[in-house]
């Protein structure tokens, strides 16, 4: 999967746990919580979501790795696969 694909994947899920943010003009090198207003519940929403829709485990000590668009790409790319 490339990473477009898996780029929309998670804006996919950001869009429904933060329904008013807008995120069309999302850094993809800048931490998301520093873009969009994600407190530590939305973040554990996008990780559930990650679970239910595609089976992906992310385990707890691997929470910073989804800090930006860009670090969750390369972290979640090798699980899409």
């Amino acid at each position: 999967m490339d990473y477009q694909a898996i780029r929309q994947k998670i804006i996919d899920i950001i869009a429904e746990i933060a329904i008013d943010e807008d995120l069309s003009n999302i850094d993809d090198d800048v931490r998301l919580r520093d873009q969009l207003d994600l407190d530590s519940m939305d973040f554990l929403d996008i990780v559930m979501e990650l679970k239910k829709r595609y089976k992906i485990e992310v385990p707890q000590d691997d929470y910073p790795k989804l800090a930006t668009i860009k670090s969750c790409i390369e972290y979640l790319g090798p699980k899409f696969a």
